[in-house]
């Protein structure tokens, strides 16, 4: 009995004093894109290994949601697939840096009963489904390139929330059509000229299509893979299908590296070569150029040096493109501005 307590008390202490040493780790919040969510995940577990007095917890909830906390000062930093406009940029309490940290395919998602062959799509052709104006899979435009399509009404589905996904999605389509251009344009949220399903985040979209016959959607290269679905190729400038798989990425951020504008926004969707992936897009880290807080300080800037260096070699495992060395090295260069 004696014993007992004396293991009871000595627990008590273990566990206090681990509270203690708890309460004392650098603690770091973010939020925003679903986008990068998996290689996010994978990065701040690992960086806990080399800075094991800290943690990065971060929140999946969509590029818009991400924007919002970072403008309300409720996180440390945000996450966004969609470049922060200059309206957004001045209601910032403290001013924020755009970090690229990786690179992925956004890749229109189908579920096509019966149909073994892989889906062939040009821009012109997936603006008119998402207009409204091919409400068929039978279409003669969508049949001229996959013969045996079903003649079946498409259900059309899209993400219901503000998201970069949607953007991305939206910046291409206004790319490669005016008409889509001038009716909704490219915005994290637009008016869906076809109403067709909502899903909230890519996982919404992605049971949408995968319960539904005959839908298209539009997600993450990495959820189309990690569902099984049938992803299109995509008809890009120089006219090649081409699926969006990491070389396509790649060959689509090639341009963008002696191009790239000193804040890091830039849009690559439609881009030029013959094995550009043409729905490609940097995503971004929103970093506040100035924490209160030193040690918060001090690990943001560890995890960043990080992330250009190591944190690049988990990338093409997770299904995103590693940053193009200039870029890297101009991220890095970058960092010096956080104080």
């Amino acid at each position: 009995m004696t014993i007992n307590k004396f293991t009871s008390v000595a627990t008590l202490i273990v566990v206090a004093t681990a509270g203690l040493a708890l309460a004392a780790d650098v603690q770091l919040t973010g939020a925003g894109a679903t986008f990068p969510n998996p290689i996010y995940s994978k990065w701040f577990q690992e960086f806990g290994k080399v800075r094991k007095d800290a943690q990065i917890n971060y929140q999946s909830l969509g590029s818009g949601a991400g924007i919002k906390q970072l403008t309300a000062g409720t996180v440390d930093f945000g996450a966004s697939d969609v470049p922060m406009t200059e309206e957004q940029m001045k209601a910032l309490k403290v001013s924020a840096l755009h970090f690229p940290t990786v690179l992925g395919a956004v890749v229109p998602i189908y579920n096509l009963p019966g149909y073994s062959n892989e889906l062939k799509l040009s821009g012109e052709s997936l603006a008119e489904i998402y207009l409204g104006k091919i409400t068929n899979w039978g279409d003669k435009k969508l049949a001229a390139d996959n013969p045996g399509l079903p003649v079946k009404p498409i259900i059309v589905t899209h993400r219901s929330d503000a998201s970069g996904t949607s953007f991305i999605f939206t910046d291409y389509l206004s790319k490669v059509s005016p008409d889509w251009k001038a009716k909704s344009g490219a915005a994290a949220s637009v008016s869906w000229p076809v109403a067709g399903l909502g899903g909230k985040g890519s996982e919404g979209v992605t049971g949408l299509v995968k319960q539904t016959p005959y839908s298209i959607g539009y997600v993450e290269a990495i959820y189309a893979i990690q569902n099984k679905l049938g992803s299109a190729l995509m008809k890009n400038k120089a006219g090649k299908f081409v699926k969006g798989e990491l070389a396509g990425v790649t060959a689509a951020a090639a341009g963008a590296s002696s191009a790239m504008p000193a804040d890091f926004r830039v849009s690559i969707t439609d881009a030029p070569g013959a094995a550009s992936y043409p729905i490609s897009s940097f995503t971004w880290l929103l970093i506040p150029t100035h924490f209160d807080d030193a040690k918060k300080k001090e690990v943001m800037v560890q995890f960043l040096k990080w992330m250009t260096k190591d944190g690049q070699k988990f990338a093409a495992d997770l299904g995103f493109a590693p940053l193009p060395k200039e870029v890297a090295a101009k991220v890095d260069a970058a960092i010096a501005q956080i104080k």
